[in-house]
């Protein structure tokens, strides 16, 4: 699944690095672009999906996902179209999960410091990503090194459990899917992805940023106070308990 907005200047590249026995099985929804995306999509022979008014980060994937769903999928890859992210992986994420090791796998952009940093990582969104995924951590009971990634692998089963359509249009969407997932006990791995920062390359600034991560804490912070006080949340609502089922 390709999440696309105004990605003309490096769709080509990702879909090129997606390996070839894999790209028959790509959908791409664009969320209303203003440059070619769409025609370049489709010259690659992608499946392509348009929608008629821009939707956001969050509103995009929940199309991708039940796009998917609707495709019969077993496993599902979310990948950035904007080449950030090293899309050999794909097929080893896939496996990771089709092997029962994991139902959901994220690409670790933070193997080292100095390997993010030298990727093009600014040092500000480093600090940001440790300190959060630190406290993220801590806080679900995880051992997970990028809580922010934007590759990210999914078995069917958990789309169709979690209710992500109840989540955020914005870019808080991502770690609201990861809090339900955690909520509802899916085991959850990672595999590294050197960091690749390029001029193309699409990235929020520190205000998105900030924005992204309070709406990410909050859904944390919803976590906490249904499991301490079981106070009820829309997006827990339809969460299922794999381990009891």
């Amino acid at each position: 699944m390709l999440p696309a907005f105004n990605a003309e200047k490096t769709l080509k590249r990702t879909f090129e690095h997606i390996p070839p026995n894999l790209r028959s099985n790509i959908i791409l929804v664009d969320d209303c672009s203003t440059d070619k995306t769409v025609e370049i999509s489709e010259s690659l022979g992608i499946k392509t999906f348009i929608h008629n008014r821009n939707l956001g980060y969050g509103g995009n994937q929940k199309t991708c996902y039940q796009k998917a769903l609707e495709s019969n999928a077993e496993v599902i890859v979310m990948l950035h179209p904007d080449f950030q992210y090293d899309s050999r992986v794909v097929g080893i994420m896939a496996d990771l999960i089709l092997l029962g090791i994991c139902d959901v796998i994220l690409g670790n952009r933070i193997r080292t410091r100095r390997e993010a940093l030298d990727g093009g990582m600014p040092i500000w969104k480093y600090l940001l990503n440790r300190s959060s995924t630190f406290i993220e951590n801590l806080v679900l009971g995880q051992s997970i090194g990028d809580f922010h990634s934007g590759l990210r692998a999914y078995k069917r089963e958990v789309l169709e459990n979690l209710p992500f359509e109840k989540n955020s249009d914005d870019f808080a969407f991502d770690q609201e899917l990861l809090v339900q997932a955690i909520h509802a006990k899916y085991r959850i791995g990672d595999i590294p992805v050197p960091v690749r920062y390029l001029e193309d390359s699409s990235s929020i600034n520190l205000s998105r940023s900030l924005r992204y991560g309070v709406g990410g804490f909050m859904a944390v912070i919803k976590f906490v106070l249904n499991r301490t006080i079981g106070l009820k949340f829309e997006i827990f609502s339809s969460t299922m308990n794999r381990r009891n089922h």
